[in-house]
């Protein structure tokens, strides 16, 4: 893999900065209008899906195939996933009899990244130097150079050749049940598909296509690969054993809408018991909600920093002072952002569930009181005694 750089010096006044800065105001606060409501989303929903969750896990019936008395019900089915449908892909003729069909297209083309560092000067300014760094590698997408810094020697093809494309049977069966796009899109398990040596390729690629690793390579060399250079590789998604949790309608499912007002409709590969397969969506729940409760952290720290970015940036017309300032707003925003998100969560939960709710709002006030404390302490040193008068 080839590598070249390209250096690029800036510098920016502290007038500019300052703007820039007040600007950031702007952003900074609708970063944190909208880190409010993100958290008490995330935890109305979190509620939501543990109540759904725990009303199905009661409900849940598991059946060993389609019986017309379950209609309606939330059931619980093992068995095989399987199709009698023969997949075949419209341009290289490649063909299974699976559930999926993949067809992976990749080309080998350059890559742009950066790296900045900004170092502050007397008066206020900056200056930052970039450095531009252009590899080449493969990517199942095109990338375009025309926004490259320097795309002189660093151009791309302007698109690929053939896309990466999927495949699915129109109708794969669970027993007697049919599965509907919303399961069969939740099963995935594939394995690697050679092209088959007799297979005949398209007239357009007589010549330029070299049978490698039972895929296509469209180049001269596949051990010394050039811009430009595509490889084509296929795969299938067989049938295979999995498990569902959803509503019976018909001889097929739909999501179950439960009294708390999710709605549940699971799957898994395997033969996994109902219990197994609650609890593996319970911990898919807890998982995603301090995902969204980080995120919604971190939206509010980066708009307060913003926020309170003018007061650094006013002060660096001498460097140090402004990293102190920096360094000091940085703890504020930080537990500034911890205290607000608090708040967020314990008005959310009091509405859910009011004695959770009031015990988080307790913690969020026991937080503010001690930092309140550990700074009056701080205040209230006394400082160092004078020196005794001489004689």
């Amino acid at each position: 893999m080839s590598e070249d750089t390209y250096t690029e010096v800036s510098n920016e006044s502290w007038f500019s900065r300052l703007g820039g800065a007040f600007k950031g105001i702007i952003f900074g606060l609708i970063l944190l209008l909208a880190a409010f409501p993100l958290l008490f989303w995330n935890e109305s929903r979190a509620v939501k899906t543990y109540k759904t969750l725990k009303e199905g896990g009661g409900a849940v019936i598991s059946v060993n195939g389609f019986e017309p008395a379950n209609e309606g019900k939330l059931v619980h089915v093992s068995g095989t996933a399987a199709t009698e449908a023969s997949l075949s892909d419209p341009v290289f003729g490649v063909s299974a009899n699976a559930l999926k069909l993949r067809r992976e297209v990749e080309m080998y083309q350059w890559h742009e990244s950066s790296k900045s560092e900004t170092k502050k000067k007397l008066g206020g300014g900056t200056e930052t130097v970039t450095t531009y760094s252009y590899s080449t590698g493969w990517s199942n997408h095109a990338i375009s150079s025309s926004g490259f810094k320097k795309s002189a020697g660093h151009e791309n093809p302007g698109s690929m050749p053939y896309r990466s494309e999927e495949l699915v049977a129109e109708r794969i069966t669970l027993g007697a049940f049919t599965l509907p796009p919303s399961l069969v899109s939740k099963i995935s398990g594939s394995q690697s598909l050679a092209l088959p040596s007799d297979l005949p390729l398209p007239e357009e690629l007589a010549g330029r296509a070299k049978r490698q690793d039972g895929g296509l390579y469209l180049g001269q060399n596949p051990a010394s690969p050039q811009v430009g250079d595509v490889r084509i590789r296929f795969a299938s998604v067989p049938a295979q054993e999995i498990s569902v949790v959803a509503q019976q309608h018909g001889s097929s499912f739909v999501p179950y809408q439960a009294k708390a007002g999710g709605a549940i409709e699971l799957l898994q590969e395997g033969r996994v018991p109902a219990e197994a397969m609650f609890k593996k969506a319970e911990q898919d729940n807890a998982i995603l909600t301090w995902i969204l409760r980080a995120v919604g952290f971190v939206l509010m720290f980066a708009g307060l920093s913003m926020m309170f970015k003018v007061l650094s940036v006013a002060a660096d017309l001498l460097p140090f002072l402004g990293n102190i300032i920096g360094a000091g707003t940085g703890i504020i925003a930080f537990f500034l952002a911890a205290l607000l998100s608090l708040l967020t969560i314990a008005a959310a939960w009091i509405v859910a569930r009011p004695l959770l709710g009031i015990g988080l709002l307790v913690a969020a006030v026991a937080l503010v009181l001690a930092v309140k404390g550990k700074l009056g302490k701080v205040q209230a040193k006394p400082a160092m005694p004078p020196p005794p008068p001489a004689f």
